[in-house]
This record gives C-alpha cells, structure tokens and sequence, in this order.
C-alpha cells in the first residue's frame, strides 16, 4: 500500500488533509515539535484529532522531533504516555535520547526517524531498524537511484518527501538560524535566514555576480514537486508520500493532498495511462510556489534548483500589461490565464519590487464582466505606484481555486463517506432492529426501547423507516443500501428509530475504532538518568581539527594532545592513503594521539571508499576512528575493531540518555552540541564517565550542503558538468548587514557555510576544566597552517598555565570581546 502523508497545523488543516484523501497525517503538539511557530495541538485538540482520523481510517503520527534538554525529560516521559494512551500511531523523532526513552516508556509506540536524523544510506536505515525504528524518512538530498537501492535492501519501511519547501542544508545539520539568530532550528524554532539576500564576494569584497543574470536570494531553494516522478517513487519501493507544510493554510493542504491523491490513485489504477496535466501543475503553482524544482532526485542543478529572485510565494504568471492610464489608476493586461473578481494579482514592476491588488473590477471592451479567460485584454483597477507597460503580472490568490478547497474543511458535512449497508427490522411484540455494516466490513447495531404494537391508524412502512436512517447528514457514513423487513401492520415511534439509528452509528463508530484501542498505560516511574557523581576537575586535553598535513605538524608542534584529521577537506582536494598513515606518523613521532575521521555525510557512492578507509583506519591503529552519522557506526559495528570510536557534534549531543546510548554502542568520547550552554554542560559531564569534548575556538559549520552556490553561480553547475570554479578563488556569502560568512567546498563537491564570526573561548578555558570536560577543540581547516600553529600554541598555554597566570590578563586586554568573535551559546543557549 502507498500511504499518502499529509501536514497538519491546525483543526481546519486536519480536516483538509483527511477530507481530501490523505492515509495518515503528521501534527505536533504544544512541546517538542519542529514546527514550534505552527498553531499546533493542545492535549485534548490531540485527543480529538486522533478520533476524527481514525474514525475515517487515517493514522496520526505526531512530531517529537526536537533535541531535548536533560531538564525536560519527565515532561517529554509523561507527554509519551499522554501521547500512546490517546492512540498515536508512531512519533517521529530526531533525538535518539527521545528514541531511547520511548523504548523504555512506551515500547508499543512505533518510532519513526526523522529527516532531522539526516539517515541518508542503508546502513543508517539498517542501524535504526537494529534500534526498534519501524520507518525512516530520508533526506531530501536522497537521489531516486539511492532510494531504491536503500527500498530494496531496507529491512523497515522508506518514507520520503514528494512536495513542499525545501532546505537548503541537510536537516539536522543546520546551525545558521541558531548561531546567527539564537533561534535553533533543532529545537523547533528555525528563523529561516536561508530566505534572506546575499551576495557572493571574493577576497576584495567585490561582487562576483555582478554582472550575472540571478537574484540576491542565494540559498533560497525553489519548492519541491514530484507529480511528474509518482511513477518512479512508486515503483522505487517508497511506503509513505510526505507532504511538507505543517505552517501552511489549510487550502494548501487541500489542494496538494486532493492533487497527490489523484495522482496516485491513477498510476495504481492504470500505469500506461498516467499524466500530469497542465491544470494540475497550475492548481499546484496556484495554491503556493516559490517556482518548481525535483531537487536532488534524478541530478544536481545547481542554479536551477534555486528560487534566488523571490524567496517567497510567487503565484501563477497570467499576462504583462500592455497599458497603464496612471490618471485613472487603471491597467490594461494581455491574459495568459484566466482572471475573476475576487482574485488578486502582483504587479513585478521594475522599480520598487512588486505591487499588489485585489481585482474587484473587471472590464472588456468597455463592459463589466465577472471573469475572463486567456487571450483577452482586460483592464483592472490598481492602486499602486511605478506600474509600466510590459511589466509581469501574477495570479496569487485564485479565489475559484480557493473556494474549492475549502469546501474539504467548510462543508456542513463530510466530504468522504463511507457507504453503510442498512438492515431494518421490525416484528410485532419486540423492538425495532437496525444494523449496520460498513464498506470496511464494520458493524453496529441497536434496538429500540420501544416494543413494536400494532398499529391504529399508520402503520409502519419501508418509506418511513428509510427517511428516518438516510439521517446521517452529521456522520461520516452515507446509506448505499437499505433492506427493511417489516412483519404486519406495525407502530413503532419516529423518534424511537431515530434514537436506534443513532445509537448503531454510535456502535458502528466504536467498532471501528476498535483496531487502534490500547490498553491504557499508568505514568511509569521516571526513567533512571545517570547518577550524578561529584565534579572533578579534569586535566582537560586540546584536540586539533585539521585537513591537511602541515597543519597536522604545526599542530603537533605547539602542543595539541590530539589531532582529528580526515572527513572533509576544505582545500576540496580528497585524503590519500599516505595522508592518512603520515598523519598518525606525524602525531606517533611527538608522542600525540590521533583521531582518524570519516565524512560527515556518506551517499551510498561514498561508501565503497569509505569501508575501504576504515579497513586502512583499523591497520594504522589509531587512538580513535570519528563518526559523524549514525550509518558510519554501522558500517564500524560490521567490523573487526577493537579501534575505539568518537562521535562528532554532527550527532547533535543534547542530553545525557543520548550520551548512554552512544557509550553503550561503543562510542568512548563524544563532542557535544554546540548549541548547549554552560550550565548544560555541566549537567552532562556531572552525568557520565564518557570523554566528552566541546568546540571552543574557529568558524564553525553552520550548514552543509549538496547544492553549491559558487558551483552553481560562476561553475555552471547546471550544464552538467561544473568548472570547478571554487578552486580559483575564495568567497564569502555577504549578508544585508555586511557580515560575510566563508564558503568552503569539500572534495565531494558539498558546500560549507562558516559562521562570520570566530568562536574564540580563550579566557574561558579554566571553566571548562572546572566542569571536568576532558578535551577542547580548535577548529582549524579554515586558514593557513601559520595561524594553526598561533592558536594551538595559544590554547596549550593557557591550559598548561593556568588561570591565575598573566597571560590570561594579557589576553584578555587583547582580546576583549568584539564584533570579530562568538562566545557561541556558552552564555546564551538557544531558543
């Protein structure tokens, strides 16, 4: 079966979304939810939303997918309770701390992973299935060649995206909105900075598309479409068809899910006939578009793949105007579409941005009318300035359209029934009979109070009784049959069969809702956190994040205790065999110890080479191999290695029972998120014996990407083939408020975002130790191995100094804190 996915961000969207054909929807409630700005769901409105969908059928999955706080973990034990005892079907989560206290909680409650989980190869899929996942929703950077590769050897079932917006970072793996803003993305409240303009610049702060044809909006992805594509996903082996757009009207639900049902439904019904018309792409760019993309599904491309003139909806293009009469505030308009009163339009006027009018007049040829198709001039009123002839005009409201999606929500009564067969009957001396049985096999039934008597003057009969039960205006069921078996000239009440048939409804209703009952659970003990042991202070070590050889020496030079080297290169050159073993050669010389890394990301073209790295990693014998993804961990477990493991802050570390579950897996040190705080910190380090490690100095990643806007904009990326361009220069991202972030690319082509501002902890070093964190990080692929040296050498000093020494006055007279540097969210954790 294929399940259609809908989104769900209020009651009147909920009723959209089942209303016009979904299989199951997925809402979230007031807490732990990605879409923390929706209208979302109380405890009850849940409750409620639960019996509407499952009366008709439809699953409820609710989102639990936030990074969760130590501080929040009895609310989120009871909110689980809460959550299986009203009759969830699944949770979807990004945390795997939550994951594990859902196992301990609620271990019936099916667990589906995120796409926050950033599960982008088989071996992720196959970890969580081994963790007691029932599905997985893969990242959207998933080609169609990999989702059916991962369909076929997947042991659970594949859910993926098919339409709405996009982000332009891997999800899970974004920072931007929580370092630039404060607002995290991982914790439900992204800020959307990727919708923002930009500016690509060199090193001389020159604009290097200048003189390019595009818009400012350089990470602001075109919207997701698949309609053309249902027959290879369908066929690819995905189970479920997810719709993005929890912050969207319910119109929109409407529409898209009435669009993908009809879709669907079509392909099953007859492959050799599937089309996709013109007018279903239109209703689809109508109800919201920010122009259309397949994103990374059949190939990369590039600037094609990007909306960077308009960030937002941009409507349905429906002429130019061949007139403009500036003294009657009137224009003349030659239509491509059609146009009605009560639509509204946006001028793109080529001074001033856009102009936007509600049409309330319509004229032809000097007569009113209501509509007008294509290919006429019309002329409408438009009150705003610097409209001019040949400007574009767009559709972005169609009130037609509108009003036909809302007749999935707004209708008295249900707009998907479910055909009943009725049988009546009513014999002399007993009480009137009513059963029901639904299309879906279903059955209820009822009596009346009422003993049946012979009639005096109006005897019963089947046109009485068949008005009397057709009464299911209110309910989701509509008659498709009745069979009445009337013995004798009998009296029984209207009001009696009208109470009986209510009653069989009522019966009919709980039978159906009888395959999601659960026995109810009682709110278990709190789950046992690690034990809080006494804070000692550590002999905190310095760990080195480098890329390349000499920086691995000038590391080691001036004093790291450990180096981290491999994953991604920001020189985009690829990491040799020899790299690798001169590197741990390097750090065995000085007697330092060395953590041989893996990418953060592995397509499953990556993973041959990576197995064959790992393979290299365990000969050379490290002190530790890095992972940075859940399916790295796997393909480790599949080996023969005693090598211990490190978990990188890619797994977004944010509470001590995520901190057990990578111990408990193998994984002896850990880096933290960097969006804890100190006071988070703490917590943790009081919580577990494992090395934990926190980023203290360098431009940290704040997003990953497949798409690459130097690739995209000056490589040519969409011709198929890229130039390469990133390796002629370096560029920086200039935001409206002159701050420029450092674009790297790697040597799998994917895109770094650096934060403008350098993390520098310095003279915070001392309370680090304090809190017993074992090791500190530089981050130190971008910039020269000179500066590696000056810094590592900076750090080494003051761990081996001290607090008390005058170099933390020195430094701290030099360095005060400025525009230059980020004190990250040491002091002010994230929203």
């Amino acid at each position: 079966m294929i399940e259609l996915l809908a989104p769900v961000g209020s009651q009147e969207a909920l009723i959209a979304a089942v209303e016009s054909g979904a299989d199951a929807v997925y809402l979230g409630g007031k807490a732990f939810g990605a879409r923390h700005y929706a209208p979302n769901f109380t405890d009850e409105e849940l409750a409620d939303a639960v019996r509407f969908a499952h009366l008709r059928g439809v699953f409820v999955y609710v989102t639990v997918n936030t990074l969760v706080d130590d501080s929040e973990i009895r609310m989120l034990e009871e909110y689980l309770v809460s959550l299986y005892n009203i009759g969830v079907d699944a949770i979807i989560v990004q945390d795997i701390g939550v994951a594990s206290i859902a196992k301990r909680v609620v271990p019936k409650l099916a667990l589906h992973a995120s796409t926050q989980m950033t599960v982008h190869n088989l071996d992720g899929v196959v970890f969580l299935a081994q963790q007691g996942f029932t599905r997985v929703v893969l990242a959207r950077e998933v080609s169609l060649e990999d989702i059916r590769y991962i369909c076929k050897h997947s042991p659970i079932e594949i859910e993926t995206f098919i339409h709405g917006a996009l982000c332009i970072s891997y999800s899970g793996q974004c920072l931007m909105s929580s370092l630039i803003g404060g607002r995290s993305g991982n914790r439900g409240r992204c800020a959307q900075p990727c919708r923002l303009p930009y500016t690509l610049v060199n090193q001389d702060g020159q604009d290097v598309l200048e003189n390019c044809d595009n818009g400012e909006y350089l990470l602001s992805p075109k919207d997701l479409n698949t309609i053309e594509l249902i027959p290879e996903l369908i066929e690819g082996g995905i189970v479920s068809f997810k719709i993005e757009g929890r912050m969207k009207r319910p119109e929109y639900v409407a529409v898209v899910v009435d669009t993908y049902r009809r879709a669907i439904d079509s392909y099953l019904l007859n492959q050799e006939t599937y089309q996709v018309t013109d007018q279903t792409q239109k209703n689809l760019a109508q109800i919201f578009n920010r122009d259309f993309t397949t994103a990374y599904l059949q190939r990369k491309e590039g600037r094609q793949m990007m909306s960077d003139r308009r960030p937002n909806n941009r409507g349905v293009r429906i002429g130019r105007v061949i007139a403009y009469d500036s003294a009657d505030k009137t224009a003349v308009i030659k239509l491509d579409e059609a146009l009605a009163i009560g639509d509204m339009v946006e001028f793109w006027v080529k001074v001033g941005g856009r102009v936007n009018t509600s049409v309330t007049s319509i004229t032809v040829q000097g007569k009113p009318v209501t509509q007008a198709e294509a290919g006429i001039e019309v002329t409408i009123p438009v009150h705003g300035p610097g409209i001019r002839v040949s400007d574009r005009v767009f559709k972005t409201f169609d009130a037609r359209l509108m009003e036909q999606a809302r007749s999935f929500f707004n209708a008295p009564a249900a707009v998907r029934r479910i055909p009943v067969d009725i049988q009546v009957e009513a014999v002399l001396g007993s009480p009137l009979v009513i059963k029901m049985l639904d299309a879906d096999g279903y059955t209820g039934e009822a009596k009346t109070a009422f003993i049946a008597e012979p009639a005096l003057k109006r005897p019963l009969t089947e046109e009485t009784i068949a008005k009397q039960v057709d009464r299911l205006g209110t309910t989701v069921f509509e008659l498709r049959s009745l069979e009445c078996r009337i013995d004798g000239q009998l009296m029984v009440p209207v009001s009696e069969i009208n109470e009986a048939r209510r009653n069989a409804v009522e019966a009919l209703e709980e039978a159906r809702l009888v395959r999601f009952a659960r026995t109810r659970l009682t709110m278990p003990k709190a789950v046992i956190m690690p034990t809080y042991k006494a804070v000692q202070a550590a002999q905190t070590q310095l760990t080195v994040n480098v890329d390349t050889l000499d920086k691995v020496k000038a590391a080691v030079d001036n004093g790291a205790d450990w180096i981290l080297f491999g994953g991604e290169s920001f020189h985009h050159l690829p990491f040799t065999a020899n790299d690798y073993t001169q590197a741990v050669r390097l750090c065995r010389d000085k007697h330092v110890k060395i953590i041989l890394n893996t990418p953060r990301l592995i397509k499953e073209w990556q993973v041959a080479e990576i197995k064959r790295n790992l393979q290299l990693f365990i000969e050379l014998r490290p002190d530790a191999i890095g992972i940075s993804n859940l399916g790295t961990l796997h393909m480790l477990q599949q080996l023969d290695s005693t090598v211990p493991v490190h978990g990188d802050f890619s797994l977004n570390i944010y509470n001590s029972i995520a901190i057990e579950f990578f111990a408990n897996h193998g994984v002896q040190s850990l880096t933290l998120s960097p969006e804890l705080n100190f006071t988070q910190i703490e917590n943790l380090a009081a919580r577990t014996n494992t090395t934990l490690e926190c980023l203290v100095h360098g431009h940290l990643t704040m997003m990953i990407s497949e798409y690459c806007t130097v690739g995209s904009y000056l490589g040519q990326l969409h011709t198929g083939k890229c130039n390469q361009a990133c390796l002629q220069g370096r560029f920086w991202l200039k935001d409206r408020l002159d701050e420029i972030f450092p674009v790297v690319t790697d040597q799998y082509c994917r895109m770094h975002v650096l934060n403008a501002k350098e993390l520098n902890m310095a003279i915070h070093v001392p309370r680090f130790s304090r809190m017993g964190i074992k090791r500190i990080r530089i981050e130190a692929k971008q910039g020269s191995a000179q500066k590696v040296g000056e810094v590592t050498k900076l750090y080494r000093d003051l761990l081996t100094l001290g607090e008390n020494h005058h170099l933390f006055t020195q430094y701290s007279s030099e360095k005060p804190d400025n525009s230059d540097i980020t004190r990250g969210h040491y002091f002010r954790g994230v929203l």
